[in-house]
């Protein structure tokens, strides 16, 4: 007989004999899967596999063999096997010695999906992240409404320190940075403008160019990984050490402790910055003019003035505290968002000069915007 066949029968004393024949293989294995589960006993049993007349068994036939004993004994039954032949005992033994569990990979999402989630993902997190910053902005504006009711309650000497730590130790790096950035302007702007013969028009380049938009841009940018890392590095050291909390507990108010003055000394702070930057620019400017353009200082100075308005100034100045502001609102509250580790600590100063710098561009550009509408 071909096919395999499987019939079941009492023994003496309760047990279950299974008579498989024929040939127990792949092709058969549908079948015979389905004829074992509906003789198979449920009751724990005891059941005998008689394999006597088995022609064939290959590895799909004894997995179900060894399947249906293994499911007896785990009921409480007891299962066996009978009428085996040594190449049948080999066989079942393997299927048993490879009875492993293995892992098996999840499906995978498909390309375009995962990729929309990613997307999803990502928004939700910056909705989130722009909810949680314009609740602390309102709560540093109320903080400071009570402060201008209240004045006494500013507190004037770590106002002082900070406006020295932020501004007046800043002053090196930001004056050096300003005064090569004039000088690569100057020096690009009449590489090009040689070719035409406007080398004039270089004065026209740094004075427009430093004064509305890349002293201030670049001396925000190191304010925020200078000033904006030193305000989430230090408040968040004391979230670690369970200052503030302590400072909660004695009934003082961070926010008025330790943001409020950070954020006034940077606010009072950088439009001076600004204006020093805008001075070095202009001197490394006027540098590279005179040595690569023969362009005196006097002469210089003379087109600065007609080259540049006065709210070519101003455009960068006015831009200075609102960069401020959002430097160092994030750089505290990233700084009150650690966790006690010292990890996050390191974590959250390196989201504060990524967000501070990123909120600062786009500001800046919202400003070119305006200023433009409105013909300044």
């Amino acid at each position: 007989m071909a096919d395999g066949w499987l019939n079941a029968a009492a023994e003496a004393g309760g047990a279950v004999l299974l008579q498989a024949g024929g040939h127990w293989d792949a092709r058969n294995v549908t079948r015979l899967d389905q004829l074992l589960r509906g003789l198979a006993p449920s009751n724990g049993a005891a059941v005998i596999l008689d394999l006597t007349q088995v022609e064939r068994l290959d590895t799909a036939g004894a997995w179900l063999l060894y399947r249906t004993r293994r499911e007896v004994r785990a009921r409480g039954g007891r299962a066996d096997y009978t009428g085996l032949t040594p190449a049948h005992e080999a066989m079942l033994e393997q299927v048993e010695a490879n009875d492993q569990p293995a892992e098996i990979e999840p499906p995978r999402e498909p390309a375009l999906l995962a990729m929309l989630g990613r997307v999803g993902d990502g928004t939700v997190d910056v909705m989130i992240e722009a909810r949680q910053q314009v609740a602390f902005l309102g709560l540093l504006l109320v903080t400071l409404a009570g402060t201008l009711r209240h004045p006494g309650r500013l507190r004037l000497v770590p106002l002082v320190y900070h406006m020295e730590k932020v501004g007046f130790n800043a002053l090196p790096i930001v004056g050096l940075i300003s005064f090569l950035i004039g000088v690569v302007l100057a020096y690009q702007g009449a590489t090009q403008l040689q070719r035409f013969g406007a080398e004039i028009f270089v004065v026209n380049l740094v004075g427009v160019s430093v004064l509305r938009e890349i002293a201030i841009l670049l001396t925000a940018i190191v304010v925020a990984g200078r000033s904006g890392s030193a305000f989430t590095a230090e408040i968040g050291s004391m979230v670690v050490n369970e200052e503030v909390d302590a400072m909660r507990t004695l009934g003082l108010d961070p926010m008025e402790v330790l943001v409020l003055p950070r954020v006034l000394a940077l606010v009072i702070t950088l439009p001076l910055l600004a204006f020093f930057a805008d001075m070095m620019g202009l001197f490394g400017g006027m540098l590279m003019c005179w040595g690569t353009l023969d362009i005196s200082p006097g002469l210089f100075l003379e087109r600065l003035q007609g080259a540049v308005s006065l709210w070519s100034f101003w455009v960068g100045i006015i831009k200075a505290p609102f960069f401020a502001f959002l430097i160092a609102m994030v750089g505290c509250l990233e700084g009150l968002r650690v966790t006690r580790s010292a990890e996050s600590v390191g974590q959250q100063t390196t989201r504060s000069v990524v967000t501070g710098i990123f909120l600062v561009i786009v500001v800046d550009a919202m400003f070119s915007v305006f200023f433009a509408a409105v013909g300044v």
